[in-house]
């Protein structure tokens, strides 16, 4: 698995947990005025719309309907990260980079946005940012293993090779069943 594997990987399985969360939230509708039209217009109504086209693989309807969501409920994180994911994945890393951005300003403690402005970063082959977010992740949550795989393979880029073994087993020592962070450093010994 790659590294863009494990990055879409990890969002996936966020995007299905704020899914999950946002479900677990939904109340039973208060009963409506008769002269009250339902809307499909409201934000959350299209946070699930937007969701459902990102889960089918509808990236640009995704994308539409989390941006007109965000202009009616802006400041919200969760959406700004979901409009990031979908503009990385749309190889649009520079608009991708300004919402995570915009979205770490408003959840500083969010170690999926730190991962996510660390791979726009590599990508660009800017390591320092790169390494300073993954360092910042790992001050958020220090047990997870990706973040750990995905600094081994920033530290590979930047040639610190002894650096990146020791990340590779720290992914290694939380999840010994990581074949690809297994697989990375057997090729560096």
């Amino acid at each position: 698995m790659t590294l863009f594997q494990i990055i879409m990987l990890g969002a996936s399985a966020f995007f299905a947990f704020k899914v999950y969360e946002h479900i677990q939230t939904l109340q039973d509708p208060a009963p409506k005025r008769e002269d009250t039209p339902p809307s499909s217009f409201d934000p959350e109504s299209l946070i699930i719309k937007a969701d459902e086209a990102f889960e089918s693989g509808d990236l640009q309807k995704a994308l539409t309907l989390f941006t007109e969501a965000n202009a009616k409920k802006s400041q919200n994180s969760d959406i700004l990260f979901k409009i990031g994911y979908i503009l990385q994945q749309l190889d649009k890393k520079d608009e991708a980079l300004n919402y995570y951005k915009e979205a770490l300003e408003m959840d500083k403690d969010n170690e999926y946005i730190h991962n996510s402005i660390a791979s726009v970063y590599r990508s660009k082959e800017e390591f320092v940012s790169a390494r300073m977010h993954l360092s910042a992740s790992l001050d958020i949550n220090d047990k997870n293993p990706i973040t750990y795989y995905n600094y081994g393979n920033l530290l590979v880029d930047m040639k610190h090779i002894d650096e990146a073994k020791e990340m590779y087993k720290k992914a290694l020592e939380i999840n010994p069943e990581f074949k690809e962070a297994r697989e990375e450093l057997q090729k560096l010994s």
